[in-house]
């Protein structure tokens, strides 16, 4: 059987809305280098930027 890897082991980011670290997690395996945020509130309140801020 194989071992099992330590949290402080494992990949981690920094969220773009809130600055905070965050770690790896298995259902992100697939989709690791997209992950931007650490969650669903960080997700929605993330920087708007485009062509309707502007006045």
């Amino acid at each position: 059987m194989a071992r099992q890897r330590k949290k402080s082991d494992l990949p981690h980011k920094d969220c773009l809305t809130c600055g905070r670290p965050f770690t790896w997690r298995k259902k992100w395996a697939k989709v690791w280098d997209d992950v931007k945020y650490c969650s669903d509130k960080c997700r929605r309140d993330r920087p708007r930027t485009g062509k309707g801020d502007a006045p």
